[in-house]
């Protein structure tokens, strides 16, 4: 497996301050609920899957529509490349995007997939309707609630979610492996990428997610707070989506936490970059992801001699180990997270490696790695005013007098 992944880091770690953060690890394991994402087959039925997905796996459909949002779609987004149709992510009624898919696709030659645990999330039932209106096709993936009402209710084939926390669950459920196989993604591989993964990241000696588990955790306690992610193929953007959220959603609770950032690489080289080499310090992380071979690689014809026929990608890779190396020549500690490259396997072993890391990450931290209990908050809120049709003059109104209440006059005095 080592041929397929590498974890590079600076400065290191003293090993005995790992075996350290080790026994904390292993000291809070038992606090909360075991690692269930580990277990590559327990929570799919593959027959299952392929009886139902073999109606729609056929030349005729040619666009796969993914109502979903958050963990029920992270873990596809991070196959996204692989797929040999159309991957439509609607995650919700933004109008742009609604609108380019439903002008750019017809009902004949797709399939509509909406996905919700709990059926109540409202970013994908307010979009349900309209493809039902045009006599759109649906394959659902819910186990309870409204979502699961209005599907039941058309009579269309429905899949179940398993009661699991959605970031950590999409690559061993039907939510993430359903779709992928409708997009042509090679699942098996996939699943065997994750397996092998998760015997190397899982143990407690010493590998890469506990290293990297053990560097933020040496970082969080410097003050460090925000690890922004320079993703440099667009192979990796949606396995970085995965480690943004997984950090941000796992960590950030109890006033606790890291906050988890991206931007596309080298785009940020020259957005971002002055600010991390030379603005506050002790403050972000950066962490550079790499591919070494990209499948649609091609040699460059260019003017410059020590351009002219290299790789495209070998270009972007050598911005990439320059900005590494600027960054500690800059006194930042630093990351580079390195797949040869970004076939099914390698994305399985990279989303083992991010979720062993978080896993452990948050164990270190003494949070629970597997709920977000605050996100409910702002979607209680959303509902009651969509329901009473509440103004936006009244809304604003109501911000004022809230932040007027939580805020001390004083908030902005030394």
């Amino acid at each position: 497996m080592n041929s397929y992944f590498e974890f590079e880091y600076y400065p290191k770690i003293n090993q005995k301050i790992i075996e350290r953060h080790e026994q904390i690890i292993i000291s809070n394991r038992d606090k909360w609920e075991s690692p269930f994402f580990t277990d590559t087959t327990s929570y799919l039925d593959i027959a299952k899957i392929e009886g139902v997905a073999k109606e729609y796996v056929n030349e005729k459909i040619k666009n796969v529509i993914v109502l979903g949002t958050g963990g029920s779609v992270q873990t596809l987004l991070a196959l996204k490349h692989l797929a040999k149709k159309n991957l439509y992510h609607i995650t919700s009624s933004r109008a742009v995007e609604l609108k380019h898919c439903l002008d750019t696709t017809n009902p004949e030659e797709s399939i509509v997939i909406p996905i919700s645990r709990d059926g109540e999330t409202l970013d994908v039932n307010s979009t349900i309707g309209t493809f039902l209106k045009k006599d759109y096709s649906f394959l659902g993936l819910s186990s309870k609630g409204t979502m699961h009402n209005i599907l039941s209710k058309i009579g269309c084939p429905i899949l179940e979610v398993p009661d699991l926390s959605g970031r950590f669950a999409g690559s061993v459920s039907n939510v993430g492996i359903l779709p992928s196989l409708l997009l042509g993604i090679n699942i098996n591989e996939f699943l065997k990428g994750l397996n092998d993964g998760y015997e190397k990241f899982m143990g407690f000696e010493v590998n890469p997610a506990l290293e990297f588990s053990s560097f933020l955790y040496g970082l969080y306690l410097k003050g460090y707070k925000n690890v922004f992610s320079m993703p440099y193929s667009i192979t990796l953007e949606g396995s970085v989506g995965l480690f943004v959220q997984e950090i941000s959603e796992s960590t950030g609770k109890n006033e606790k936490g890291l906050i988890g950032t991206f931007q596309s690489a080298p785009l940020c080289q020259h957005s971002v970059l002055e600010y991390l080499l030379g603005g506050t310090k002790g403050a972000v992380i950066p962490i550079l992801w790499t591919v070494e071979n990209e499948s649609e690689d091609f040699l460059l014809s260019s003017s410059i001699d020590y351009v002219n026929n290299k790789t495209a990608q070998t270009v972007v890779n050598y911005q990439a180990d320059a900005t590494f190396q600027a960054l500690l020549d800059q006194v930042v500690p630093t990351a580079k997270i390195s797949i040869t490259q970004s076939d099914e396997y390698s994305i399985g072993i990279l989303i083992s490696f991010i979720q062993s890391s978080i896993y452990n990450l948050c164990l270190l931290l003494d949070v629970n790695w597997s709920n977000n209990p605050k996100v409910i908050i702002g979607k209680e809120i959303g509902n009651k005013y969509l329901k009473e049709t509440i103004s936006p003059a009244k809304r604003k109104d109501t911000r004022r007098l809230l932040a007027a209440s939580k805020f001390q006059q004083d908030f902005y005095k030394d």
